[in-house]
Formats: structure tokens, sequence, C-alpha cells
């Protein structure tokens, strides 16, 4: 019997299938499934698929998922960002990228430092280290319990507040770790300054 070779195939018999599973796969990835996923998040969780937007009124002050800068001693201050051209930039969110040993970063931590103890010289406490120190993504909207409470003496005397009744907002505030476990109590900056200034507004 004699054996013959198969021709091997055509560049238009390969280049097909290849186009074909390209385009399926760009409706299915590209199209359908971020169609879908949006649908069904705007049904689910229509606040968080918008964004975690914060109104008063009819008026957006921000989202409860990216920080803003506060440096008026009647506000609550967050935690630092690296982000440019501008702090808390959600179009180039990220750190600094310093070193522990890089002193550039010392620098930024004294200088934070010396502005934590300028607006309040007379606070005994250690200044925590999410006042001092960005987060990895800049953006971060939340500070510790320990961080509000090192600046509750401070907001409570430029607001002419009693300070038990700063640290029962920060209380209120609190949020716990999801399922009691996972995470840390945090606090979030603008709903906390929001609710300060429906208590008292700044003067």
């Amino acid at each position: 019997m004699k054996n013959t070779l198969s021709s091997p195939p055509s560049a238009g018999g390969i280049l097909r299938p290849a186009l074909v599973v390209f385009a399926a796969l760009s409706l299915v990835t590209g199209l359908a499934y971020p169609f879908l996923t949006r649908g069904v998040a705007a049904v689910v969780f229509p606040h968080e698929a918008a964004g975690s937007l914060i109104k008063e009124g009819d008026k957006i002050v921000g989202s409860a998922l990216i920080g803003q800068s506060f440096t008026s001693p009647e506000y609550f201050w967050g935690r630092p960002s690296a982000t440019a051209p501008m702090p808390y930039n959600g179009g180039a969110s990220g750190g600094s990228n310093l070193g522990p040993r890089n002193p550039a970063l010392a620098e930024a931590i004294q200088a934070r430092i010396a502005a934590l103890k300028a607006a309040d010289p007379q606070n005994p406490l250690p200044v925590p280290v999410d006042l001092i120190t960005a987060s990895g993504s800049g953006l971060d909207p939340h500070i510790s319990p320990a961080a509000a409470a090192y600046q509750a003496a401070r907001v409570a005397s430029a607001r002419h507040l009693p300070q038990a009744q700063v640290d029962a907002l920060i209380k209120a505030h609190t949020e716990q770790p999801w399922l009691g476990v996972l995470g840390d109590p945090v606090v979030n900056v603008l709903t906390l300054n929001l609710a300060l200034d429906q208590l008292r507004p700044a003067r």
C-alpha cells in the first residue's frame, strides 16, 4: 500500500478559526460579562455599584471609598496620600514606593508629625502610625480608632464641644470588622466630619 503525505493546512484554514475564537471571546469577556456583572451589581448592590457616593441633600460631597484632604483643626484628618499631582487622586492610585531606608520617607514622616504636633501641641499621646504613613493605594478613606482618638481633643477644642461628645461620635462611626473577625475596626473620616458639621458647624 502506498503511503501519501497530507498537504499542510492553508493560511486561511489556520487564521479563520483563530479569528472566530478571538471574536467570540471578545464578545463574551469584553461585552457580555461586564454588562452582566454591572447589571447584577446595580440590582443587588445599587449604592456600591454607583460608587458609594455620599450626598448632602442633592449635592454629592464625596465617596465612602475615597479619602479627602482635611487640614483645618476643626476636622479630623485622614491618612496621608502620596498620589500625584494632588492627594487622593483616583486617577493615579498608588503609594510613594519609598523604602524604609529612604531619607525622603523619613523627612516626610517627620514633617507630618510636626504638623500634627503644631495643631495640638498639648497632646501627650503617641502619634498613630496611620496618621503619618500613606496607604498603598493613596485613597484610603479610613483611619484607625486610635488615630481618631488622637485628634479628638483638638477637634473638641476647635469646635468648643465637650470632648466626651466628640468621643461618642467617634464610637458611633467606628466600623467593626466584617463578621467580627475579618479586618480591623476603622473610622471613615468623611462621614465622621459630616456628622461633626451636623452637630455644630465649624467656625
